[in-house]
Parts: C-alpha cells; sequence; structure tokens
C-alpha cells in the first residue's frame, strides 16, 4: 500500500496535538502586492526547532512500543530532521542518536547536541550519514527513524497541509508550492490537499544543483543523481526516498528547479519584506515565484516557509548575492591616469551620483593596466539596475574608463567601454 490516505494523516494530527506547534499561516499584503497574487505564507520557521521537521518525528515516535522507546532511536540528518527528532525525543524521555555529514551547518550540530541528542559526524553527504546511521542501529540496536521515507513521519508532515487548508479556505488555494528534497513534506502535504481540495495544484521546488526529484519523474523510479553543494541545504539529497516518491508522484501537478542567486534573491526579499529568516530550503518556493518559474498572477497561493534555521555566518554571503542581483551591490572597473586627484575625481562622480562607496582597491601593477594608468575597482552600494545604468553614464561622460558592471559578486572583467 503506497498512497497515503487523509485519515491517517488526521490521526497524525490528533496525535501530536500540543507536541508541535499550529503555525500561523497569514496573509501577506507585502508579497501578495509585490507579485499580483493573494499570498498566504505558511510559519513553519516558527516551530520550536524552527522548522516542519519536528512533525514526523513527533508522529513516528508517538508510535513507538515501550520496548523501543527504551532502546532509543537514531537517525541521519543534514540538520533540521535531527533537530526535530532531538527536540521530540527529549520531551518524551528518549535517547536518540543523530548522524550528520561533516559539513553539517554548525549551528544545526550544536542544537541537536543542545538538545541532548548525540552527535556523530560521519561522511561528506546525507547518503553517507544514512548508511552510518543504519549501521550504528543495528550495532546499537536503536531503531533508525528515516526522515522522510517512512510511512509515519510523511503522515506527520502531511498535518501541514490540513493546517494549511483550514487557515486558507474560502477561497481554497489556487496553489501550494512546496520545496522538495527527500519528497517526504510534498508527499504528506499533497496527499493531504489533494484529498480535501483536488482542484488545488501542488507544485514542487527543488534546487538544480540536487534536481532528484525531477529525476525520479523522468526515470519514473527514484535514481540517484550528482550534487554539488547548495545554500538550500536541507534540501541536498540525491536520491528521493521510495515511498515518498511513490505517494507524491500522484498528487503533485508540477516540479520545477531553482538556482543558487534565486534562493539568495527570496531569503533576502522574506527578511526585507516579511521581516522573516528563512534558511535556502525555505524560500525556494518564492524562489520560483521571483523567476517567474511559477504563474501565479491573481491566484490564491501559499508558501510554506518550511524552515528557519540558517547558519548566521552564511547570511552576510548570500545577502551580498541577493544584492548584487538586484542591483543594490555592484562592482566596477575603472581605468585612469595615475595622477594625484585621479582617486578623488572618479570618487567625487560616483558620490554625485549618491552612490556609496563600500570598498576600493588599487592596482597599478597586474592585469591589462597601462603604463601610466591605475586600475581602481569599487563595490558600490545602489538603489537598483537603474541606478547603475546612471552611474556608468555620469562615468562615461567624464572619460572615465569603466569596464561592464557584472551584477554577480563572481566577478570577471568585461570589455571596457
Amino acid at each position: 500500500m503506497s498512497a497515503l490516505s487523509v485519515d491517517e494523516i488526521r490521526a497524525a494530527h490528533e496525535r501530536i496535538r500540543g507536541l508541535v506547534v499550529h503555525t500561523p499561516c497569514p496573509y501577506s499584503e507585502s508579497l501578495s502586492d509585490r507579485l499580483g497574487a493573494r499570498v498566504f505564507v505558511k510559519l513553519e520557521n516558527l516551530q520550536a526547532t524552527g522548522a516542519f521537521k519536528e512533525r514526523g518525528a513527533a508522529n513516528r515516535l508517538a508510535r513507538l512500543t515501550d520496548e523501543e522507546r527504551r532502546r532509543g532511536v537514531i537517525a541521519a540528518s543534514a540538520g533540521n530532521h535531527g533537530l526535530g527528532l532531538a527536540h521530540q525525543a527529549k520531551l518524551l524521555g528518549i535517547p536518540v542518536h543523530v548522524v550528520m555529514p561533516v559539513r553539517a551547518p554548525l549551528v544545526k550540530q550544536v542544537n541537536v547536541a543542545r538538545l541532548g541528542g548525540t552527535v556523530v559526524l560521519h561522511g561528506d553527504s546525507y547518503e553517507e550519514a544514512v548508511e552510518h546511521g543504519r549501521a550504528l542501529a543495528a550495532e546499537l540496536d536503536l531503531v533508525y527513524v528515516h526522515g522522510f521515507d517512512d510511512r509515519d513521519v510523511i503522515a506527520g508532515q502531511g498535518t501541514m497541509g490540513l493546517e494549511i487548508l483550514e487557515a486558507v479556505a474560502d477561497p481554497a488555494p489556487d496553489l501550494v508550492i512546496v520545496p522538495v528534497g527527500g519528497a517526504g513534506l510534498i508527499a504528506g502535504v499533497g496527499a493531504a490537499v489533494k484529498a480535501l481540495s483536488p482542484q488545488t495544484r501542488i507544485v514542487g521546488v527543488e534546487p538544480d544543483q540536487a534536481a532528484s526529484f525531477r529525476a525520479a519523474l523522468d526515470a519514473g523510479r527514484p535514481v540517484d543523481v550528482p550534487h554539488r553543494s547548495t545554500i538550500a541545504d536541507g534540501l541536498a539529497v540525491s536520491r528521493v526516498g521510495d515511498l515518498s516518491f511513490q505517494i507524491a508522484r500522484d498528487v503533485v501537478d508540477e516540479v520545477v528547479a531553482v538556482t543558487e542567486d534565486e534562493i539568495a534573491q527570496a531569503i533576502l526579499m522574506l527578511m526585507e519584506v516579511e521581516k522573516t529568516v528563512v534558511e535556502g530550503a525555505g524560500a525556494a518556493g518564492l524562489a520560483a515565484v521571483l523567476a517567474g518559474k511559477v504563474d501565479i498572477a491573481g491566484k490564491t497561493v501559499v508558501l510554506p516557509l518550511c524552515g528557519g534555521n540558517i547558519d548566521m555566518t552564511a547570511v552576510a554571503h548570500i545577502l551580498e548575492r541577493g544584492l548584487a542581483r538586484d542591483g543594490r551591490l555592484v562592482w566596477l572597473r575603472t581605468f585612469v591616469s595615475d595622477d594625484p586627484g585621479s582617486l578623488a575625481r572618479v570618487s567625487r562622480l560616483i558620490a554625485n551620483t549618491r552612490a556609496s562607496v563600500k570598498d576600493v582597491y588599487h592596482n597599478r601593477a597586474f592585469g591589462p593596466v597601462r603604463a601610466g594608468d591605475v586600475e581602481i575597482d569599487w563595490i558600490l552600494e545602489t538603489r537598483g539596475h537603474t541606478h547603475i545604468q546612471e552611474l556608468l553614464a555620469a562615468l562615461q561622460a567624464d572619460d572615465i574608463r569603466v569596464s561592464t558592471y557584472n551584477q554577480n559578486p563572481d566577478f570577471t572583467p568585461a570589455t571596457e567601454t
């Protein structure tokens, strides 16, 4: 039996009542105005451990026998499943081990340990952590709790779908746009929503660095795909679950992929517009909308912000990428004669356009610098792409040679103008 019934999800909802937060799903006036749609955000980043994973963990642990609770549980996790399992196990007095890839975000490692979980670092990927976790389960006689390929876990995640339809009821959503990693969340939410509102479209979003669900759909079964590092680390799964795929493929209408820059842009917008901090996985749905990969014009849409456990050391980099893509951060390369006052001349022109200097670098010796000239690199804060064009025009009007700007922080000098 692969189909997941709404009765199983309703039973899970009753089972975990009081163990997890019934998170709000408010209407976002700011996003609605910007996107031309009726947009609601399901704030799963407000769970005690900052992510939806508590739902599945709570339901799975509640189904353990007394003897299994005494033995304890173990899981492999890139972070959020481990956090949710550790928190719920602590509430129930169940010993828990969490195997995490060595590159798992430090904030998630620290928080699992803080919640009383025994952290085991192993492997460079989630898949290697899973293999080691299953070996330890056999060795230590622990119950293995899979993060997304377990029926009770999927039913627990599906409780989010019930809450979405309760909050957005008149009219029901036209679309629910769900981030996809191992496919447990979209399987559960999709099963709940389609059972009660079959006209609602379920759209999956995964990072193009780890598009394992799209590959499974194309192959007709879960397959291994190579994946690279992504800021949506919670979605970095190279193979979707067998059970989660069987359930999800019958309830998902569309799947799209988003780039790293698109995810960064969505994180930035949620911080600025919604005053909400989310991790890359949580921003994936909005990223797809902003990139025009999902048409929501005039529709009622729900965006589950499924996690908020972002490593603070990564925030500055992510924000800079988002600002650069938005045209509010730019890297210019100017070439002027190496005379006293040249730096001040360019600086005055920049100031006159009301751009703000963030960083400046002088170079006389390297690269295509003519004898008697100096290259000056500027990183500037601007108001957007139109402002950058005004800045370029002002420099060129004063006979300042300037290389074409690149809106990506990974700057490669282009042709001089």
